[in-house]
């Protein structure tokens, strides 16, 4: 049996420290802006002045990544895990802080994504090709975006166009039958911006479920995937400081997987249908921003989104989710270092399904303040959510840091936040209790950081108190009178506690440049005192890449502890991925990869199995100044 001893990662620890004292490079190095953000506040904001605790992934990182999709990417970062039923192209969501899919907040340039019925956002069917940057806030976040921000938020910004035409193209195969191109173009004249790109994967795969499984699913065939993304973005500037734009995302992946059907007269697994999944999301907006003075910026969105999965072998359902979302936000500055964000939002969701639901509504207003004074930095954030279906809920967040120099400081945060019930916790017929609480928690944590232009180190310290948690309630008096609850119902059953730390460090020197994370969890059923399940008390990862002349190469390796799932114990990983890029010429890069270059096998949920050794070959070309 595998295992991911102490050994591993008790100088995992140290190395991250030790990254952190090595001697600087000379002061000649050019050191980089800090980036701007805006899921920390709402508003565009230096990095370097959040309290909060917020990662930001860049286009650049993103293109010389080894991930095969989004949720590998985010694994790669601390404080996120990963569950996934099979390779990629699988149903798969990101588990952040020890909190479930359904804790994490997922939003595409601000529109919240993800179905209403599972309350969860399946990042299968996005492609990285899309994407600008993503940013990710760690910690409460229903004190800005409302329901469900319990674990934090993951922002998924989409590229936009700016100064002039760019184009860039991208191609690769790989092991089990794997494909993937894209393409971009963007570019901005006479006050007009414009970013359109378009993308194609596809991959034969392994079956999603290994042979001998719990519940007779396996079936041999392969569980490949096709996933299909065009993005268009564009606006108009027509006086300085006021914008109109629109945007659209449309994704759709149609992918198989391993099931069963339960057919009379015995009832018994029959796993031999072709199961399949079509599964699309659209997300569409129009927008305006203006500055109207020099302390008054006032912003407003229209969006719509929809989530629409067809799933089934001999027969299909149809889980569809439409939202549509007014936003109205303004900033006001009221003096140098200080900002004071109010905002109005109204979403209305509804639901197609094989059981009734009606339209549920949800009105918030939002207020936040930020101040930099000094050496101290403040952030002070309020919302007020009203929802037709579960009434009033208010949540908020303080936030303190302290500069104590110029590359070292400390800051502390403490906020509730909630998860509303989904529409299967509410209608699912035999299930569904529409009486059922929101779930409620109360967190806080302490960080220091220390960074300079070549080195950076950090460690969070974290803790997450939830309660009125929704679950299975298997004692029927707790349930409806109805006798289709003999078996049992949703309701509040029990409470959790989430703490842990996340350590990161990076240096670089010369040509060779090392990161690396390792975090500590400890996600326990407060009721019963058992770990929460597809939790790993562990997770490390180390990457170094090294330049020299028109040669780049890459190595990472992450490594997952133990997890607890269905009774049993998934024992621990450890992945290894190489890549190697040659610069033909300035606008033309050859690349190579090997993921998970020691053929590990390994279970990313229980009894489902991911691919095998996959080697990769691709081209690149970036003209126009990308």
């Amino acid at each position: 049996m595998s295992r991911s001893p102490w050994v591993l990662r008790a100088p995992a620890a140290a190395v991250l420290m030790a990254m952190a004292a090595w001697p600087l490079v000379s002061s000649s190095q050019t050191q980089r802006l800090e980036p701007v953000v805006v899921t920390g506040t709402r508003e565009p904001t230096p990095l370097d002045w959040l309290v909060a605790d917020v990662v930001v992934i860049d286009s650049q990182r993103i293109r010389d990544s080894n991930a095969d999709s989004i949720e590998d990417l985010l694994r790669r970062e601390g404080g996120i895990q990963l569950s996934r039923n099979g390779g990629p192209g699988q149903s798969a969501s990101v588990l952040l802080r020890g909190t479930s899919a359904s804790h994490t907040v997922v939003l595409v340039d601000g529109v919240r994504i993800g179905s209403a019925t599972l309350g969860q956002t399946d990042l299968s069917a996005i492609s990285l090709a899309q994407i600008e940057r993503i940013e990710v806030l760690r910690g409460p976040g229903s004190s800005l975006y409302g329901a469900d921000a319990v674990g934090g938020v993951v922002q998924i910004i989409t590229r936009r166009g700016s100064g002039a035409p760019q184009f860039a193209a991208h191609a690769a195969v790989g092991s089990y039958a794997s494909s993937e191109a894209d393409a971009f173009a963007s570019g901005a004249t006479q006050g007009f911006d414009y970013a359109a790109s378009v993308s194609r994967e596809a991959s034969d795969g392994v079956s999603a479920v290994k042979p001998g499984d719990t519940f007779g699913l396996f079936n041999p065939d392969r569980d490949g995937f096709k996933r299909s993304s065009i993005q268009l973005r564009g606006g108009f500037s027509f006086a300085p400081g006021q914008r109109i734009g629109a945007s659209i995302v449309d994704s759709r992946l149609r992918s198989q997987y391993d099931g069963a059907e339960y057919n009379p007269p015995t009832f018994a697994p029959d796993p031999s249908p072709d199961f399949r999944i079509r599964f699309d999301t659209r997300v569409g907006s129009i927008d305006y921003r203006g500055a109207l003075s020099s302390q008054w910026t006032t912003s407003l969105q229209l969006a719509e989104q929809r989530d629409d999965l067809v799933s089934g072998g001999t027969s299909f359902s149809r889980y569809l989710t439409e939202r549509k979302q007014v936003t109205w936000q303004n900033a006001w500055t009221p003096a140098a270092g200080q900002q004071v964000v109010g905002a109005l939002e109204h979403v209305d969701e509804t639901v197609t399904a094989p059981f009734p639901a009606p339209q549920r509504r949800n009105s918030a207003a939002v207020l936040g303040y930020t101040a930099q004074l000094g050496a101290n930095k403040l952030q002070a954030d309020w919302r007020h959510d009203h929802n037709s279906v579960y009434g009033n809920v208010s949540t908020g967040k303080l936030g303190w840091r302290f500069d104590v120099q110029k590359d070292l400081s400390l800051r502390a945060v403490a906020g509730t936040a909630f998860r509303a019930p989904t529409f299967n916790d509410l209608y699912f017929p035999g299930f569904g209790v529409p009486t059922i609480r929101p779930e409620h928690s109360r967190s806080v944590e302490v960080g220091v950081a220390w960074k300079n232009s070549v080195s950076s180190a950090g460690a969070t310290l974290y803790r997450n108190d939830l309660r009125d948690m929704i679950g299975y309630q298997p004692d029927r008096t707790f349930c409806p009178a109805d006798p289709s609850y003999d078996f049992g119902c949703a309701a509040n059953v029990s409470r959790a506690r989430l703490q842990g730390a996340t350590l990161t460090a990076s240096h670089r020197i010369g040509a060779i440049g090392v990161h690396g994370t390792v975090d500590f969890l400890d996600a326990k059923d407060r009721s019963t005192g058992q770990r929460l399940a597809r939790r790993a008390a562990h997770q490390e990862t180390f990457a170094i890449d090294w330049t020299s002349g028109p040669w780049t190469f890459d190595a990472s390796v992450l490594d997952v502890g133990a997890r607890p799932e269905g009774g049993v114990r998934l024992a621990g990983y450890q992945l290894l991925d190489l890549k190697a890029r040659y610069r033909i010429t300035p606008n033309w890069q050859a690349e190579a990869k090997l993921l998970n270059a020691t053929d590990r096998r390994y279970e990313p949920a229980h009894d489902y199995q991911s691919l095998g050794r996959q080697a990769w070959v691709g081209i690149r070309y970036a003209g126009g100044g990308l």
